[in-house]
Parts: C-alpha cells; structure tokens; sequence
C-alpha cells in the first residue's frame, strides 16, 4: 500500500475502532458483546494456532539458539545450555519409554479380552469438572467415542465415558461414588454390584447373602445389555476385606482396585465389543506364594551322657 493521506486517515481509523472494542470488551467482562465473536473466533482457529504453533516453534527455537549462540563468545555458557538441552530429552525419553510400556501392557488386556480400544491421553482431572472424580481424555466423537463406552487401561476398569465433544470426553472413575458396576466373582457366578467410594477400596454388595468368598479372591465386569456401558471380563480388583454374613439378602465385600486412579496416563475406550464373553481370560496371573523357609533343629548329644552309660557299665 502507497503511503498517502487516505491510507494514513485509514489506518487512523482501525487503530481507533481496535481501541473501542477494547474498552468495550474490557467493560462488559463476562457478558461483553463480543464475547460471543471472541469464542467463535477461538473455535476456528484454535486447533490452527496448536497445529502452527507446534510446527513453528522448533524452527524459531533453532534460529534463536543459533542466532544466540554467534553472539556469544562465552564456551562455559554454550556447554551448560547443551547440558540442560541433554538432560531434557533424556527426561522426555524416559517418559517415553514409560507410556510405551503401558500402551504395551494395555494392547495385551485388549488382546485377551478381544476388545477393540481407541488409544487416549489423560490431559485433565476432575477438579475442573465439579471435584468428582473423573479425568477427561483426548479423544471425541471425532474419533468415534460415544457415551457409555467403558475405559480401561492395562491394569483394568477405569470408568466410564459421560460427556463427549468434538475432540475430547470426559471419564466417570470407578472411584468415583456415583459410579456402580455389574461384577462377577472370578471362577464362579457370584454376581454383585460395585460402587466406588473415593480413595477408598470398592464397595461391592453380592446378590448371595450365603456366598462363600474369602480375601485374596478377583472380581470382573459381568457386562451390561448390549455391552454399553460395561463390556464383559475387565478386571476390576482382589477383594481386600469380606463383612461377616449377617444373615442378610446380600453380603457386602471391600475391593482393592487394579486400576490407580491417582495415576492414570494411557487409557483406552472399548469402541468394538468382543464377540463373546472372555470371561477370566483377561485376569493377571495369580501371584506365587512365597515359600516359607524351614528351620531344621538338630539336637547334640550332651557329653555327659557316655560317662554314664559307661559307669553303669563298670557297676
């Protein structure tokens, strides 16, 4: 554009109009009249800014370094920025290597269980969504998830998938104490419900108020009607504490978790149910019980004893 008097008196003119919307916007805090404009304006180009964010960064990073490092003439400098550099991909290799090996042992479950999974990252917790417990993950419709599908990852039963928009979903935990699940003891028919209760062990109450269960024994998702929203076999915990029966219709048993709800990282969403029931097919293997070392006594003969069977000898 040629440097004229109307395109000065134009650029005059956007300079003052930019100045009003601001103070606009400034003024009318939450309900502005251009808040409206300002969010729509973040939906589109959002996803834009990440992408050429992501891709510019590196670049501009690259340029600075080098443009820093021809200005300076300090060797000390340049080496601790190296060190600092080096130790930052080690760490980020280590975390690397730690989601690798749970995305490893959670294809494994899915494997055994013949779930179909879609692969997600934990990138919020609950306390952004009212201080419940539940996670919200990096997948959406977008990627096929629906409400109701069941979480997991490759220890077990995560939760459940409540709310979800275009890109990401939100996670009911299993501890959470809205949460209920259909179970079923392992290696028999034992069916209960089990209900989560914060960072406390499951509660789960057995529909056979004579049911024989002791500590130690494993529970599964029974699975729901048309596997929404719990496909069948997840692992879900080894039963910590058994309530005396009381002579009741139902009897009330304490779950450890296999899930750590506190560190979730990898998880999947069951978006292709398996055709048939696994079963306990998905279950850990049974830990080996730890042999208990024998003390073996051997008694010496005291020295006394020959003296005597030889006086009587002599007598």
């Amino acid at each position: 554009m040629r440097d004229t008097r109307e395109s000065r008196l134009l650029l005059v003119l956007l300079i003052a109009t930019a100045f009003a919307l601001i103070t606009v916007d400034i003024r009318g805090g939450e309900d502005s009249p251009v808040d409206g404009a300002r969010q729509g304006a973040a939906t589109v180009f959002g996803p834009i800014e990440s992408g050429v964010s992501a891709a510019v960064d590196p670049v501009g990073n690259a340029v600075s370094a080098i443009r820093e490092s021809g200005e300076r003439h300090d060797r000390l400098a340049v080496l601790e920025e190296e060190n600092a550099a080096l130790k930052a991909r080690l760490g980020s290799d280590d975390r690397s290597r730690s989601r690798l090996k749970q995305l490893d042992k959670m294809l494994k479950v899915a494997g055994q269980g013949q779930y179909g999974i879609k692969g997600a990252e934990v990138i919020a917790i609950g306390a952004a969504q009212g201080f419940s417990w539940t996670i919200t993950i990096d997948v959406g419709a977008n990627d096929g998830i629906k409400r109701d599908m069941t979480v997991l990852n490759g220890d077990g039963l995560v939760g459940r998938v409540t709310t979800v928009g275009p890109h990401t979903a939100t996670v009911l935990l299993a501890s959470d104490p809205d949460f209920t699940v259909g179970t079923r003891m392992e290696a028999g028919d034992e069916l209960g419900f089990a209900s989560g209760q914060g960072d406390r062990p499951l509660r789960v109450e057995l529909l056979n108020g004579k049911a024989e269960v002791k500590k130690g024994d494993r529970l599964v998702t029974f699975g729901s009607q048309a596997d929404r929203p719990f496909v069948p076999g997840v692992p879900v915990g080894v039963v910590s504490r058994v309530d005396p029966s009381g002579g009741g219709l139902t009897r009330t048993l304490y779950v450890t978790p296999y899930a750590s709800f506190t560190k979730l990282d990898i998880v999947g969403v069951v978006v292709d149910v398996p055709k048939k029931d696994p079963r306990d097919t998905v279950l850990p293997p049974k830990p080996k019980p730890t042999p208990r070392p024998t003390v073996t006594v051997t008694v010496t003969p005291s020295a006394e004893a020959p003296a005597d069977g030889q006086n009587q000898q002599e007598q």
